[in-house]
């Protein structure tokens, strides 16, 4: 039995809802990034499990060899073993696609700040409206 649980109903840790304000941005993709993280290090943990039962499978068919049982059932377990190497190949993958776009996703909110912080604080402390983005390329 795997101790993995999901951990999310399916939705999205930061939903595309057209919200596009400067604290609303910021705070998706802080969302997103801290789901990327989570995401790798549950992939990690993923991988190191797989990569057990896959020395588990190994030695299993080892004894099972020893135990002069019939050779099928060598076979397959020596096939278990390298299905879970295979597998557990492609998490690695996976989780190091996620380790790189949790980082890429942090080095944008940083960007994002940079770029619209100031913009956003003095649009902010303003006592006057502000007119939306676009009133002006008429």
């Amino acid at each position: 039995m795997s101790d993995l649980t999901p951990r999310s109903t399916g939705a999205a840790p930061a939903p595309a809802d057209g919200d596009n304000r400067y604290k609303a941005v910021q705070a998706k993709l802080d969302k997103l990034g801290k789901a990327m993280d989570d995401a790798t290090l549950e992939l990690e943990s993923l991988l190191r499990s797989m990569q057990a039962n896959a020395s588990d499978a190994g030695d299993m068919a080892q004894d099972i060899a020893n135990a002069h049982l019939d050779p099928k059932f060598v076979a397959l377990t020596n096939a278990v073993e390298a299905a879970l190497v295979g597998a557990a190949r492609e998490v690695r993958t996976l989780s190091d696609t996620a380790q790189e776009t949790a980082g890429l996703t942090h080095q944008t909110r940083q960007t994002h700040a940079k770029l619209y912080g100031a913009l956003d604080d003095i649009r902010s402390n303003r006592r006057e409206k502000t007119p939306k983005p676009g009133f002006f390329s008429r």
